[in-house]
């Protein structure tokens, strides 16, 4: 098994599927480190912070989802994530919310669900070379959330109803 990835890990797909890990990476971190000024900061920089963790690591070595510590924190991660993304999900859908961005629990429900899509495209990545289906969700996932952010930092007017340990983090 690792000898696939080893034997491939210098074709193209390979190195951007690596880079992207390693950005989505830095986007965790990120999104870690706004959490602070909110009210539960704990509960959500563990959940954003596991994925940190893990995306660095497949970042540096991609046959590392073939191991079992990654498998049973990631699983773990993607089980109780499921379970919150389903609470906020049905909390949204019954108060009829439309603008997801202008809620806490939108925005919330929208990261939590980006952790858990990534991590299921990470699954078994290591166990054969990347193809580019995968890699190409992977660019597409990787470039949507830093440009939702900068958009969303550039129109300061979308930020106007969001509470004020949103606006000040970063």
């Amino acid at each position: 098994m690792g000898e696939v990835c080893e034997k491939n890990s210098k074709s193209w797909l390979s190195i951007v599927w690596r880079i992207s890990n390693i950005l989505m990476s830095v986007f965790f971190a990120l999104a870690t480190y706004v959490q602070i000024n909110d009210p539960d900061a704990g509960l959500w920089m563990v959940g954003y912070g596991v994925p940190v963790v893990l995306c660095a690591f497949i970042g540096f070595r991609p046959h590392v989802t073939e191991t079992l510590p990654w498998r049973r924190v990631a699983d773990l991660h993607l089980m109780i994530s499921s379970a919150v993304i389903f609470m906020l999900g049905w909390k949204l859908y019954t108060e009829r919310v439309t603008q997801i961005f202008q809620q806490e629990e939108g925005r919330e429900f929208s990261g939590l669900m980006l952790t858990a899509v990534w991590l299921l495209l990470c699954r078994h990545s290591g166990r054969a070379p990347v193809g580019i289906l995968r890699v190409s969700t992977a660019v597409a996932i990787t470039v949507f959330p830093f440009v939702a952010w900068i958009y969303y930092h550039v129109n300061k007017e979308l930020r106007s109803k969001w509470p004020s340990h949103c606006k000040t983090a970063i």
